[in-house]
Protein backbone atom coordinates (compact mmCIF):
# COMPACT_ATOMS: atom_id res chain seq x y z
CA UNK A 1 0.00 0.00 0.00
CA UNK A 2 1.29 3.19 -1.09
CA UNK A 3 1.85 5.91 2.20
CA UNK A 4 1.61 8.80 -0.16
CA UNK A 5 -2.17 9.02 -0.48
CA UNK A 6 -3.43 9.64 2.79
CA UNK A 7 -6.74 11.73 1.22
CA UNK A 8 -8.91 10.45 -2.27
CA UNK A 9 -11.50 13.11 -3.48
CA UNK A 10 -13.91 11.88 -5.51
CA UNK A 11 -16.69 13.54 -7.79
CA UNK A 12 -19.76 12.55 -10.87
CA UNK A 13 -19.31 14.37 -13.98
CA UNK A 14 -21.44 14.69 -16.95
CA UNK A 15 -24.52 12.81 -16.90
CA UNK A 16 -26.41 10.98 -14.27
CA UNK A 17 -26.86 7.35 -14.42
CA UNK A 18 -28.39 4.69 -11.73
CA UNK A 19 -25.45 3.25 -9.72
CA UNK A 20 -23.71 6.33 -9.38
CA UNK A 21 -24.15 7.00 -5.45
CA UNK A 22 -23.65 3.30 -4.79
CA UNK A 23 -20.16 3.79 -6.32
CA UNK A 24 -19.76 6.94 -4.20
CA UNK A 25 -21.02 4.58 -1.19
CA UNK A 26 -17.92 1.84 -2.16
CA UNK A 27 -15.28 4.45 -2.89
CA UNK A 28 -15.78 6.07 0.62
CA UNK A 29 -15.90 3.37 2.52
CA UNK A 30 -13.26 1.37 0.68
CA UNK A 31 -11.16 4.46 2.07
CA UNK A 32 -12.49 3.84 5.72
CA UNK A 33 -11.74 0.30 5.37
CA UNK A 34 -8.17 1.02 4.51
CA UNK A 35 -8.01 3.90 7.01
CA UNK A 36 -7.86 6.67 4.10
CA UNK A 37 -9.58 10.06 4.32
CA UNK A 38 -12.16 10.65 1.90
CA UNK A 39 -13.36 14.18 0.74
CA UNK A 40 -16.48 14.41 -1.84
CA UNK A 41 -16.26 16.60 -4.49
CA UNK A 42 -19.66 18.24 -5.51
CA UNK A 43 -20.82 19.60 -9.23
CA UNK A 44 -17.58 17.95 -10.51
CA UNK A 45 -14.71 19.70 -11.86
CA UNK A 46 -17.32 23.04 -11.36
CA UNK A 47 -17.00 22.13 -7.61
CA UNK A 48 -13.14 21.54 -8.34
CA UNK A 49 -12.45 24.78 -9.66
CA UNK A 50 -14.85 26.69 -6.38
CA UNK A 51 -13.36 24.09 -3.73
CA UNK A 52 -17.23 22.76 -2.85
CA UNK A 53 -15.70 19.86 -0.94
CA UNK A 54 -17.07 17.76 1.71
CA UNK A 55 -15.40 15.44 4.09
CA UNK A 56 -17.13 11.72 3.58
CA UNK A 57 -17.03 8.96 6.44
CA UNK A 58 -19.09 5.28 6.32
CA UNK A 59 -21.78 6.83 7.85
CA UNK A 60 -22.36 9.83 5.66
CA UNK A 61 -23.47 7.00 2.91
CA UNK A 62 -25.58 5.62 4.55
CA UNK A 63 -29.03 5.48 2.89
CA UNK A 64 -27.97 6.28 -0.80
CA UNK A 65 -26.95 2.74 -2.74
CA UNK A 66 -31.11 2.31 -3.70
CA UNK A 67 -31.49 5.70 -4.74
CA UNK A 68 -30.95 7.42 -8.22
CA UNK A 69 -28.61 10.11 -9.61
CA UNK A 70 -25.58 11.18 -7.19
CA UNK A 71 -25.73 13.25 -4.09
CA UNK A 72 -22.57 14.64 -5.17
CA UNK A 73 -24.80 16.22 -7.81
CA UNK A 74 -22.98 16.61 -11.54
CA UNK A 75 -22.19 19.76 -13.64
CA UNK A 76 -19.98 20.14 -17.29
CA UNK A 77 -17.51 22.79 -16.77
CA UNK A 78 -16.36 25.32 -19.76
CA UNK A 79 -13.77 26.63 -17.13
CA UNK A 80 -12.00 23.32 -16.91
CA UNK A 81 -11.36 23.07 -20.35
CA UNK A 82 -8.84 26.08 -20.02
CA UNK A 83 -5.32 26.50 -18.51
CA UNK A 84 -6.11 28.29 -15.94
CA UNK A 85 -9.28 26.58 -14.89
CA UNK A 86 -7.48 23.35 -14.44
CA UNK A 87 -4.55 25.64 -12.46
CA UNK A 88 -7.00 26.96 -10.11
CA UNK A 89 -8.40 22.95 -9.62
CA UNK A 90 -4.97 21.95 -8.97
CA UNK A 91 -4.87 24.72 -6.52
CA UNK A 92 -7.84 23.82 -4.64
CA UNK A 93 -6.96 20.17 -4.31
CA UNK A 94 -3.77 21.00 -2.83
CA UNK A 95 -4.69 23.26 -0.18
CA UNK A 96 -7.26 20.59 0.36
CA UNK A 97 -4.98 17.98 0.84
CA UNK A 98 -6.36 15.61 -1.70
CA UNK A 99 -3.99 13.30 -2.92
CA UNK A 100 -5.62 11.30 -5.73
CA UNK A 101 -9.09 11.35 -7.38
CA UNK A 102 -11.78 9.07 -8.16
CA UNK A 103 -13.50 9.83 -11.19
CA UNK A 104 -17.32 8.53 -11.51
CA UNK A 105 -18.29 9.61 -15.58
CA UNK A 106 -18.22 8.66 -19.31
CA UNK A 107 -15.99 9.79 -21.84
CA UNK A 108 -15.81 14.07 -21.37
CA UNK A 109 -14.86 13.18 -17.52
CA UNK A 110 -12.21 10.78 -18.49
CA UNK A 111 -10.71 13.02 -21.13
CA UNK A 112 -10.64 16.14 -18.61
CA UNK A 113 -9.09 13.80 -15.84
CA UNK A 114 -6.50 12.55 -18.54
CA UNK A 115 -5.42 16.29 -19.26
CA UNK A 116 -4.77 17.32 -15.83
CA UNK A 117 -2.95 14.14 -15.17
CA UNK A 118 -0.69 15.13 -17.67
CA UNK A 119 -0.23 18.99 -16.76
CA UNK A 120 -0.09 18.00 -12.98
CA UNK A 121 1.11 14.13 -12.73
CA UNK A 122 -2.24 13.97 -10.30
CA UNK A 123 -2.85 10.14 -9.48
CA UNK A 124 -6.24 9.08 -11.16
CA UNK A 125 -8.88 6.33 -11.47
CA UNK A 126 -12.01 6.28 -13.51
CA UNK A 127 -15.52 4.60 -12.69
CA UNK A 128 -17.32 4.50 -15.93
CA UNK A 129 -20.59 5.83 -15.41
CA UNK A 130 -23.17 6.12 -18.63
CA UNK A 131 -26.41 4.47 -19.19
CA UNK A 132 -25.47 4.38 -22.81
CA UNK A 133 -22.72 1.89 -22.25
CA UNK A 134 -20.41 3.48 -24.75
CA UNK A 135 -17.22 3.15 -23.04
CA UNK A 136 -14.65 0.85 -24.37
CA UNK A 137 -12.95 -1.51 -21.90
CA UNK A 138 -15.57 -2.72 -20.08
CA UNK A 139 -19.00 -4.83 -20.95
CA UNK A 140 -21.24 -2.86 -18.79
CA UNK A 141 -21.24 0.58 -17.39
CA UNK A 142 -22.78 1.72 -14.24
CA UNK A 143 -26.88 2.67 -15.18
CA UNK A 144 -26.54 0.54 -18.43
CA UNK A 145 -28.44 -2.75 -16.87
CA UNK A 146 -31.05 -0.68 -14.52
CA UNK A 147 -32.05 1.87 -18.21
CA UNK A 148 -32.67 -1.56 -19.72
CA UNK A 149 -35.02 -2.53 -17.41
CA UNK A 150 -36.37 0.78 -17.66
CA UNK A 151 -36.87 0.68 -21.29
CA UNK A 152 -38.15 -2.75 -21.15
CA UNK A 153 -41.04 -2.11 -18.50
CA UNK A 154 -41.76 1.10 -20.68
CA UNK A 155 -42.48 -0.56 -23.95
CA UNK A 156 -44.32 -3.51 -22.31
CA UNK A 157 -47.11 -0.71 -21.28
CA UNK A 158 -46.95 0.99 -24.35
CA UNK A 159 -47.65 -2.20 -26.34
CA UNK A 160 -51.14 -3.05 -24.15
CA UNK A 161 -51.83 0.46 -25.98
CA UNK A 162 -50.44 -0.95 -29.59
CA UNK A 163 -52.53 -4.14 -28.92
CA UNK A 164 -55.73 -2.22 -27.76
CA UNK A 165 -55.94 0.45 -31.08
CA UNK A 166 -53.86 -1.71 -34.01
CA UNK A 167 -51.07 1.21 -33.41
CA UNK A 168 -47.69 0.81 -34.87
CA UNK A 169 -45.17 2.69 -32.08
CA UNK A 170 -41.77 4.23 -32.68
CA UNK A 171 -40.12 4.33 -29.24
CA UNK A 172 -37.21 6.17 -29.44
CA UNK A 173 -34.54 5.80 -26.18
CA UNK A 174 -31.07 7.03 -25.52
CA UNK A 175 -28.19 6.18 -28.09
CA UNK A 176 -26.35 9.04 -29.73
CA UNK A 177 -23.82 7.38 -31.52
CA UNK A 178 -24.62 3.34 -30.06
CA UNK A 179 -27.58 1.35 -30.02
CA UNK A 180 -26.75 -0.87 -27.09
CA UNK A 181 -29.96 0.17 -25.08
CA UNK A 182 -32.23 0.06 -28.33
CA UNK A 183 -30.43 -3.49 -29.49
CA UNK A 184 -30.95 -5.37 -25.70
CA UNK A 185 -34.31 -3.75 -25.06
CA UNK A 186 -35.63 -4.15 -28.28
CA UNK A 187 -34.57 -8.28 -27.80
CA UNK A 188 -35.87 -8.38 -24.19
CA UNK A 189 -39.42 -6.34 -25.29
CA UNK A 190 -40.16 -8.62 -28.31
CA UNK A 191 -39.86 -5.38 -30.73
CA UNK A 192 -41.18 -6.07 -33.98
CA UNK A 193 -37.72 -4.01 -35.53
CA UNK A 194 -34.67 -1.95 -33.88
CA UNK A 195 -32.87 0.65 -35.71
CA UNK A 196 -29.44 1.59 -34.44
CA UNK A 197 -26.60 3.30 -35.34
CA UNK A 198 -24.52 0.64 -36.42
CA UNK A 199 -27.01 -1.17 -38.85
CA UNK A 200 -28.16 1.14 -41.58
CA UNK A 201 -31.49 -0.71 -42.37
CA UNK A 202 -32.81 2.10 -45.00
CA UNK A 203 -36.24 3.15 -45.40
CA UNK A 204 -37.65 0.62 -48.24
CA UNK A 205 -36.24 -2.55 -46.13
CA UNK A 206 -38.29 -1.19 -43.08
CA UNK A 207 -41.07 -1.48 -45.02
CA UNK A 208 -40.58 -4.50 -46.04
CA UNK A 209 -40.24 -5.77 -42.30
CA UNK A 210 -43.30 -3.84 -41.52
CA UNK A 211 -45.37 -5.58 -44.26
CA UNK A 212 -44.35 -8.81 -43.33
CA UNK A 213 -45.71 -8.43 -39.41
CA UNK A 214 -48.82 -6.96 -40.94
CA UNK A 215 -49.29 -10.20 -43.80
CA UNK A 216 -48.14 -12.68 -40.58
CA UNK A 217 -51.13 -11.48 -38.88
CA UNK A 218 -49.67 -8.93 -36.45
CA UNK A 219 -52.20 -6.14 -36.03
CA UNK A 220 -49.66 -3.83 -34.12
CA UNK A 221 -46.06 -3.42 -33.89
CA UNK A 222 -43.51 -1.74 -31.20
CA UNK A 223 -40.04 -0.36 -33.61
CA UNK A 224 -37.34 0.22 -31.12
CA UNK A 225 -35.42 3.33 -32.26
CA UNK A 226 -31.90 4.38 -30.68
CA UNK A 227 -31.89 8.25 -30.92
CA UNK A 228 -28.48 8.39 -33.53
CA UNK A 229 -30.24 5.91 -36.19
CA UNK A 230 -29.43 7.27 -39.67
CA UNK A 231 -32.26 6.05 -41.15
CA UNK A 232 -34.19 9.20 -41.28
CA UNK A 233 -33.33 12.76 -39.79
CA UNK A 234 -35.76 11.74 -36.69
CA UNK A 235 -38.15 9.62 -35.23
CA UNK A 236 -40.80 11.47 -36.27
CA UNK A 237 -39.60 11.53 -39.93
CA UNK A 238 -39.58 8.00 -40.33
CA UNK A 239 -43.30 8.04 -38.17
CA UNK A 240 -44.25 10.17 -41.14
CA UNK A 241 -42.94 8.21 -44.08
CA UNK A 242 -44.27 4.98 -42.62
CA UNK A 243 -47.89 6.91 -42.73
CA UNK A 244 -47.63 7.77 -46.50
CA UNK A 245 -46.48 4.07 -47.38
CA UNK A 246 -48.31 1.91 -44.52
CA UNK A 247 -51.97 4.08 -44.34
CA UNK A 248 -53.40 0.77 -42.73
CA UNK A 249 -51.25 1.49 -39.98
CA UNK A 250 -52.09 4.45 -37.06
CA UNK A 251 -48.94 5.22 -36.15
CA UNK A 252 -47.54 6.84 -33.16
CA UNK A 253 -44.21 7.88 -31.26
CA UNK A 254 -43.17 7.76 -27.84
CA UNK A 255 -39.55 9.72 -27.12
CA UNK A 256 -38.49 8.08 -23.08
CA UNK A 257 -35.83 10.89 -22.97
CA UNK A 258 -34.67 11.21 -19.43
CA UNK A 259 -36.73 8.85 -17.47
CA UNK A 260 -34.23 6.34 -18.60
CA UNK A 261 -31.65 8.24 -16.64
CA UNK A 262 -33.52 8.12 -13.13
CA UNK A 263 -34.94 5.69 -11.04
CA UNK A 264 -33.47 3.48 -7.99
CA UNK A 265 -30.57 0.83 -9.75
CA UNK A 266 -31.06 -2.48 -10.33
CA UNK A 267 -29.24 -5.45 -8.06
CA UNK A 268 -26.54 -5.65 -11.25
CA UNK A 269 -25.80 -2.03 -10.82
CA UNK A 270 -25.34 -1.86 -7.66
CA UNK A 271 -23.50 -4.81 -6.97
CA UNK A 272 -21.38 -3.53 -10.12
CA UNK A 273 -20.39 -0.36 -8.34
CA UNK A 274 -19.61 -1.93 -5.52
CA UNK A 275 -17.07 -3.80 -6.95
CA UNK A 276 -15.57 -0.86 -9.08
CA UNK A 277 -15.48 1.31 -6.16
CA UNK A 278 -13.20 -1.03 -4.31
CA UNK A 279 -11.12 -1.83 -7.22
CA UNK A 280 -10.30 2.14 -7.87
CA UNK A 281 -9.87 2.88 -4.29
CA UNK A 282 -7.50 -0.28 -3.90
CA UNK A 283 -5.67 0.65 -7.69
CA UNK A 284 -4.82 4.17 -6.06
CA UNK A 285 -3.47 2.44 -2.94
CA UNK A 286 -1.06 0.49 -4.88
CA UNK A 287 0.30 3.27 -6.84
CA UNK A 288 -1.62 2.74 -10.22
CA UNK A 289 -3.00 5.83 -12.36
CA UNK A 290 -4.46 6.70 -15.39
CA UNK A 291 -6.61 3.61 -15.43
CA UNK A 292 -10.62 2.79 -15.67
CA UNK A 293 -12.20 0.08 -13.94
CA UNK A 294 -13.96 -1.83 -16.06
CA UNK A 295 -15.82 -5.78 -16.05
CA UNK A 296 -14.34 -7.88 -18.50
CA UNK A 297 -15.39 -11.71 -18.35
CA UNK A 298 -16.92 -11.00 -14.75
CA UNK A 299 -13.87 -9.89 -13.41
CA UNK A 300 -12.60 -6.03 -12.51
CA UNK A 301 -10.13 -5.47 -15.07
CA UNK A 302 -8.35 -2.60 -15.70
CA UNK A 303 -8.08 -0.46 -18.99
CA UNK A 304 -5.39 2.86 -19.83
CA UNK A 305 -7.69 5.69 -19.77
CA UNK A 306 -6.37 7.14 -23.05
CA UNK A 307 -7.97 3.65 -24.37
CA UNK A 308 -11.15 3.81 -22.90
CA UNK A 309 -11.40 7.33 -24.08
CA UNK A 310 -10.01 6.31 -27.38
CA UNK A 311 -11.54 3.00 -28.27
CA UNK A 312 -15.19 1.88 -29.33
CA UNK A 313 -17.83 -0.28 -27.93
CA UNK A 314 -18.76 -2.91 -30.15
CA UNK A 315 -22.62 -3.85 -31.06
CA UNK A 316 -23.11 -7.65 -29.74
CA UNK A 317 -23.01 -9.29 -33.14
CA UNK A 318 -24.76 -12.46 -32.08
CA UNK A 319 -27.67 -10.32 -30.46
CA UNK A 320 -28.23 -8.79 -33.67
CA UNK A 321 -28.35 -12.36 -35.09
CA UNK A 322 -30.68 -13.26 -32.21
CA UNK A 323 -32.77 -10.17 -32.70
CA UNK A 324 -33.34 -11.34 -36.94
CA UNK A 325 -34.82 -14.12 -36.08
CA UNK A 326 -37.15 -13.02 -33.29
CA UNK A 327 -38.18 -11.06 -35.66
CA UNK A 328 -39.43 -13.92 -38.71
Amino acid sequence: MSKTIKRIGVMTSGGDSPGMNAAIRSVVRTCAYHNIECVGIYRGYEGMIEGDFKAMDARSVKGIINKGGTVLKSARSKEFRTEEGRKTAHQKLTEANIDALVLIGGDGTFTGGLIFNKEYDFPIIGIPGTIDNDIYGTSHTLGFDTALNTVVECIDKIRDTASSHNRLFFVEVMGRDVGHIALNAGVGAGAEEILIPEEDLGLDRLLESLQRSKQSGKSSSIVVVAEGDKIGKNVFELKDYVEENMIEYDVRVSVLGHMQRGGSPSCFDRVLASRMGVKAVESLLEGKTNYMVGLLNDVMALTPLEQAVKGKSKINKELLRVSDIMTT
